[in-house]
């Protein structure tokens, strides 16, 4: 059977009669220095399956107020119910920084951990950055993307895939560009996709994909696009409320 991750506590035997147990708390982090910010250095805005652990750890830097990495710094981690985070509390590396495993919610949706940390007075000051748990729809819309989209709207080129988005006349809108995306209704997307920009009166750039993808894997896509916007997607008509 699969370990609980929630169970973080020790159980200890006693020698006293009845042999009770108790539980054995781990002595809480002090911090050995402090700065003023807390910045990302990679693993942020992943995707992973739902209830799964990020294939990349989630790494923080902890700096001072002249942007040196301070070593020994304290950080304590919170998230959403069902994300689990390992670990909760940490001290920066010789790197000053804090690597962090994070398991996704058994959701599908935007999740977002919170870092924080305290300066020489006492003031807190924090860090939020967003994962994401893919369900099946949303898992099909990024290998779609992965296959058909990214090497135009990803400005980045990596040893898989070298992006085109420099050759382009018009610069295509990343797809966590939230500011834009958020205005189209679904079918509005799904009229760019299927029949390219011209649809929609942009961009010739933009191809249609109506004899390369199937109307599932359309709606996969404009999920996908819901999921990673950046600011967050907010369906008209529904009622959002905070946890």
């Amino acid at each position: 059977m699969k370990a609980n991750p929630w169970i973080t506590g020790m159980l200890a035997v006693t020698a006293c009669t009845g042999c009770m147990h108790q539980k054995a708390s781990a002595p809480a982090l002090k911090a050995k220095a402090t700065g003023t910010a807390i910045v990302v250095v990679s693993g942020d805005k992943q995707l992973g399956g739902i209830g799964a652990r990020l294939s990349q750890p989630l790494v923080l830097q902890v700096n001072d107020d002249q942007g040196n990495a301070v070593t020994g710094a304290k950080v304590d981690l919170t998230g959403p119910r069902g994300v689990v985070l390992d670990p909760a509390e940490v001290l920066t590396d010789d790197n000053g920084q804090a690597t962090i495993k994070v398991t996704l919610s058994g959701i599908p949706g935007r999740y977002e951990v919170t870092a924080s940390s305290q300066d020489a007075h006492g003031k807190p000051f924090t860090l939020s950055v967003a994962e994401f748990a893919a369900g099946y729809q949303q898992e099909v819309g990024y290998e779609v993307n992965e296959k058909y989209c990214s090497r135009c709207h990803n400005p980045d080129s990596t040893v898989e895939q070298v992006s085109n988005y420099d050759n382009l006349a018009v610069k295509p809108h990343a797809f966590t560009s939230g500011d834009i995306y958020n205005k189209l209704s679904e079918s509005d997307l799904s009229n760019i996709i299927e029949h390219g920009g011209p649809a929609m009166n942009r961009s010739a750039l933009m191809p249609p994909y109506e004899w390369t993808l199937n109307k599932a894997e359309i709606q996969a896509m404009i999920a996908y696009i819901r999921l990673v916007s950046d600011p967050p997607y907010m369906a008209p008509g529904v009622v959002y409320g905070k946890h």
